[in-house]
């Protein structure tokens, strides 16, 4: 169990969201600022154990639930990232599962600015999955991607307005899709080539903004490909490291190509808001902490269906 930080609160964790970025960390060596050893984990929802003593804000107390936001920043007014409300690319804050210690553990420790309250009637593994995998999502669209207008982001787009064409290799992912309100002649069938399917719409020259959750190679250049000039694209995947940009089309059709990183205090805020009104319903499936390695295996395989939020047995 961990020291309480004066300027902080220490936490029992409830539950802890499995991501696809999990395996990435776990390949990844010798990052600067990375401990040689360290608990995975940056999707989490726990209990307050313990207040600091320097901790100045009384809504918190002994027992509550919260939300915790894995890379708070430094908060620093100096800080050339925080002072900028940038925390989430703050070098020298904690980034909890990120190379420091997170949330696939009992016990945590975490400063102030990672508590988030919660409202009333949210479970524990849906606000594990909504500090990440929903806000994430929620970020790059609504902030990133700057626009008056995978299920979570999905959700989020229809919530805002936009017409959206959805376009996925399991045939799940598209039936929710359909649950949701999304027509089907705006999903594109598996198997169907995006490119021919925008085609064949009568909507090449129509597609305003892509957001590209993948991040392969074939679902980049895809991309590149059905947004119309002067549109942009938003890369949120990372399951490909490396994709090539062709420079001329991208100068051609004067696109934006925009990155996104996370998500920042406000925006779990909002995303917890949201759920708790039900207009968005993340789907968690509820695991146990010690059988991590097999689920993250089966979500790179695909066979978990949207998120997996993991407790320990005794929770369970």
């Amino acid at each position: 169990m961990p020291d309480t930080p004066p300027r902080g609160l220490l936490i029992k964790l409830l539950a802890s969201g499995v991501c696809h970025s999990d395996q990435p960390l776990l390949d990844v060596e010798n990052r600067p600022k990375f401990n040689e050893k360290y608990i995975l984990g940056h999707e989490g929802c726990g209990e307050i154990i313990r207040i600091g003593s320097r901790v100045k804000d009384v809504r918190f107390k002994v027992g509550d639930r919260i939300a915790l936001l894995a890379v708070p920043g430094c908060g620093l007014d100096n800080c050339s990232e925080c002072s900028r409300d940038l925390p989430q690319l703050c070098a020298d804050g904690v980034h909890h599962g990120i190379g420091q210690d997170g949330f696939y553990a009992q016990y945590v420790a975490v400063d102030i600015r990672a508590a988030i309250l919660l409202p009333s009637g949210i479970p524990s593994g849906v606000v594990a999955v909504a500090t990440d995998a929903v806000t994430t999502a929620y970020h790059g669209i609504t902030r990133r991607a700057e626009e008056d207008w995978v299920s979570n982001a999905l959700q989020i787009v229809r919530v805002i307005g936009a017409r959206v064409i959805v376009s996925d290799l399991r045939q799940e992912k598209l039936d929710s899709a359909l649950e949701i309100g999304v027509p089907a002649t705006d999903i594109v069938p598996v198997g169907k080539s995006v490119q021919d399917f925008i085609e064949g719409s009568g909507l090449q020259g129509n597609i305003d903004t892509v957001l590209e959750f993948v991040g392969e190679h074939q679902t980049f250049q895809d991309a590149l490909q059905i947004v119309r000039p002067g549109g942009k694209i938003l890369c949120i995947g990372t399951l490909d490291r490396i994709n090539e940009l062709g420079r001329k089309m991208g100068i051609r059709k004067r696109l934006s190509i925009i990155f996104t990183y996370g998500g920042q205090y406000q925006d779990i805020v909002e995303v917890l808001d949201l759920i708790a009104k039900k207009i968005i319903l993340p789907q968690v499936e509820m695991g146990r902490l010690q059988d991590f390695p097999e689920v993250l295996r089966d979500l790179r395989a695909g066979k978990i269906k949207d998120r997996v939020a993991l407790v320990f047995d005794t929770e369970a």
